[in-house]
């Protein structure tokens, strides 16, 4: 199925909203600009929301015209920005140093606001499909704010979906699966504690830096011979500070890292086994630890009548050879779980790779495929008026 015409016509406007947006970023929960953004196209059009979620958050609503059945869908975009300075220099670059929208959530946007100006103007289904406009994705929580102040008992929805741009898949491509599409996310500390002394006489002290050495080489075989091998995990220690002198021993070294899982036993057997296993390491060499857990975002498990629903629309509308329904997970994390704990739906993927477009998420060449718009609103749009039409 093409593109509707009516969508292409809308390129060049969605073109203008989301680099707007691209020159505006702001870090979670504080997207004042972008929320007034949003509000203002949505007074623009006429269009009834509720503002005031999570501080910047919104949802808005458009109620079809075919009748007045209870039946609704949720539709999720994420707007916050990541804290890293653009190195791009085409006119739309960020005008905020040291903030750059280098995950897309600039296009994720603008595609939800061309889904509410289209139904908003071909509203010939029978039911009500709900926007949601979530700040604070990047780390914040924004999601689980939004949904711990009321937002899912202020309005019946009855399924949840979002888009996420992918740039490891083509233009046009879709990917998805009937369950796990992004990990849990957790951090740790780890406070060795030890007894300083001079360096030249370490016999007389505990040296945390050796201990810390080998607590960093054991925790790799909780993946490898803790945890099931069939099960996904990981665990990656990325902070390590120690010392500040050559020839003094420190009391302490700090150790960081984060933990990615997709079942919660495994997210609690590795909390537990992180524990044991630097504490027996310290203890047997004289020190001690102090160890801090901090639980993330839950893993993103996609519901299987949804993730198959969704994916039958975007076949529809892009062909069955560029929808993948089994989709690789990543050991990224993102907040729509929250979402999905609550209510069935999916989470997808849409491919913006292209010759211009091959940058990564989160870097600094990143930008947004603004060719992807018109394909990710006829994505909504088909799937809302299929959703009406089940």
């Amino acid at each position: 199925m093409p593109i509707l015409n009516s969508i292409n016509q809308m390129q060049k406007e969605m073109q203008e909203w989301r680099r707007d947006l691209h020159k505006i970023p702001e870090i979670g929960l504080k997207e004042y600009k972008t929320s007034s953004y949003i509000k203002d196209k949505l007074k623009g059009w006429d269009i009834e929301f509720k503002d005031g979620y999570a501080d910047t958050g919104l949802i808005a609503w458009v109620k079809g015209s075919k009748g007045d059945s209870k039946k609704s869908i949720g539709l999720r975009a994420d707007f916050d920005a990541l804290p890293m300075s653009e190195k791009n220099n085409f006119d739309h670059k960020s005008s905020n140093e040291g903030m750059m929208h280098a995950c897309g959530h600039d296009g994720h946007t603008s595609m939800l606001l061309g889904a509410v100006k289209y139904l908003k103007e071909n509203n010939d289904f029978d039911g009500t499909v709900y926007f949601i406009f979530q700040p604070g994705e990047e780390g914040f929580g924004g999601g689980e704010i939004m949904i711990n102040e009321g937002l899912l008992n202020d309005f019946n929805i009855d399924e949840v979906y979002a888009l996420h741009n992918w740039p490891e898949l083509p233009l046009g491509h879709f990917g998805v699966s009937t369950g796990p599409m992004m990990a849990a996310v957790d951090e740790f500390d780890i406070i060795v504690k030890g007894k300083g002394g001079h360096a030249a006489i370490p016999d007389l002290g505990v040296d945390p830096v050796i201990i810390a050495a080998q607590i960093i080489n054991a925790v790799q075989t909780i993946i490898s011979r803790v945890t099931s091998p069939i099960d996904k995990a990981l665990i990656s220690i990325t902070k390590v500070h120690a010392g500040s002198a050559y020839n003094v021993i420190d009391d302490e070294v700090f150790l960081g890292g984060t933990v990615r899982t997709f079942k919660e036993k495994t997210r609690i057997l590795i909390q537990n086994k992180l524990n044991d296993t630097a504490k027996g390491i310290a203890q047997a060499n004289g020190g001690d630890i102090e160890f801090i857990y901090k639980p993330g975002y839950p893993p993103t498990i996609n519901t299987k009548d949804e993730s198959i629903f969704a994916s039958e629309v975007a076949k529809n509308l892009v062909g069955d050879k560029n929808v993948i329904t089994d989709v690789e997970p990543s050991m990224g994390g993102e907040d729509f779980s929250y979402f999905l704990n609550k209510k069935p739906g999916s989470y997808l993927y849409i491919g913006q790779k292209d010759e211009n477009h091959k940058a990564h998420l989160h870097t600094t060449k990143y930008d947004f495929n603004d060719n992807l718009l018109p394909i990710g609103v006829n994505f909504w749009v088909d799937l809302v008026k299929s959703f009406f039409a089940k």
